[in-house]
């Protein structure tokens, strides 16, 4: 159970990037790997996924005890860990959460990709920083991103020969492989019909440019855990899934399947029934780019509405503003939602709501603490009833409360990450 940490020194260095051509890569020689991402991510491990045709774990050191990362990690295939942002930025006030934190607690190697595209001889103070901030995060190698070349690259390696670290990999510059974004970070692996194509070509380009074999070489072994199971809010769980309900961490399906919870799968957007169960969920996702579509699938809303008179409905961000009375997206247009909730929400003003949050419900469907974190542009323009969950932030600087309940339906802004 090797594993292996993919960091930079700041966002958009081109880790993502480089993880899924790896991935690809090293699956299409033949090496069984997966990919996983640390923090709070939806996004990513949807390509990390597609790129090597297994799951994606998230791994958050803020968010999870070192008991659960350890066993969610503990995997018999190579790991490759995306890092978010960059290595040692975390959550304020010390920076708590950072990938730095996973590669302490895993004693994983540390590949640090640099974005070159603007630098010389300046490359060699940035990494001897990175290598001697901290004794007990080992930077193993660095993969030099973005070069303008051949000339540029062994300027670059002259440059930083004297601190005798691997060069792992030196990758031109390549506009082949940009991605659009969309305002919550890149477009769904689901939706990308060309998806294929592009992790084909940014393995291409990974396998030309680095070493794969050095790599998988350094990757340490990861210290075996006893499996750790998050108890079942319920014993059947119908989740929708779709383009519009697509954010649901996988460790929580994982967990739920393995304390013998039954997990049935229903698509609003298709305008299936909700299935029979103990615990309706709405997960996060995009309701706002089909609203209408959503509005007007009146089987799913007629039977959400008769299911919520004898089993929990829960709902979060996307799936909590789905369950409201309204939803008014970014052209203006006001879409009547489920009506199971006092809560009309918008899109044609928006403010991003960011950070992690510490949340205690005492009523509804997850009763206890949880840590959580909430990303979402949209505007509560009304909500009325009790709430659900009593937040602090990543400080412990007490917030109002989130989320509502009414009745045996309940829902919030937050996304839950694990049990606190």
């Amino acid at each position: 159970m090797p594993g292996l940490i993919l960091a930079a020194p700041q966002s958009g260095s081109g880790k993502t990037t480089v993880t899924l051509g790896l991935l690809r890569a090293l699956t299409r020689r033949g090496v069984a790997v997966r990919g996983a991402k640390s923090g709070p991510d939806y996004i990513d491990p949807g390509y990390h996924a597609a790129a090597c045709g297994r799951p994606c774990l998230n791994l958050d050191a803020w968010a999870m005890t070192p008991q659960a990362i350890a066993a969610r990690a503990a995997t018999p295939d190579l790991l490759l860990i995306e890092g978010g942002m960059g290595l040692f930025d975390g959550a304020p006030p010390d920076g708590r959460g950072a990938t730095a934190d996973l590669a302490r607690l895993l004693r994983l190697p540390v590949v640090l990709i640099v974005d070159a595209a603007r630098m010389a001889q300046s490359v060699a103070p940035l990494v001897a920083g990175f290598l001697r901030w901290d004794p007990d995060v080992r930077i193993a190698g660095v993969i030099l991103n973005n070069l303008g070349s051949d000339r540029h690259g062994a300027m670059l390696r002259r440059a930083l020969a004297p601190l005798d670290l691997p060069v792992l990999g030196m990758l031109p510059r390549n506009p082949d492989i940009a991605r659009p974004a969309r305002h919550l970070g890149l477009h769904q692996a689901a939706e990308d019909p060309a998806l294929d194509a592009f992790l084909d070509r940014a393995a291409d380009w990974v396998a030309a440019g680095c070493d794969l074999d050095g790599m998988v070489a350094l990757a340490m072994p990861l210290t075996d855990a006893s499996a750790r199971v998050q108890p079942p809010p319920a014993q059947r769980i119908a989740i929708a899934r779709d383009a519009a309900f697509s954010f649901l961490y996988p460790h929580h399906l994982q967990d739920w399947r393995a304390a013998g919870a039954e997990v049935a799968f229903f698509s609003p957007l298709a305008d299936d029934p909700v299935p029979d169960a103990d615990l309706i969920v709405l997960p996060g996702g995009y309701p706002e780019l089909h609203a209408g579509r959503l509005s007007a699938a009146r089987s799913f809303m007629q039977s959400i509405m008769k299911a919520s008179q004898r089993t929990d409905v829960y709902g979060e961000c996307g799936g909590y503003m789905a369950l409201g009375d309204s939803l008014m997206d970014a052209s203006g247009i006001v879409h009547p939602m489920a009506g199971l909730l006092r809560l009309d929400t918008s899109f044609a003003t928006r403010k991003l709501h960011l950070g992690y949050r510490h949340l205690s419900a005492t009523h509804g469907p997850l009763v206890g603490d949880w840590t959580g974190h909430e990303f979402h542009y949209a505007t509560t323009l009304q909500a009325a009833g009790d709430p659900l969950f009593a937040a602090t932030d990543a400080e412990g600087t007490a917030l109002p409360p989130m989320g509502l309940r009414l009745g045996r339906v309940a829902g919030s802004f937050a996304h839950l990450i694990d049990r606190a």
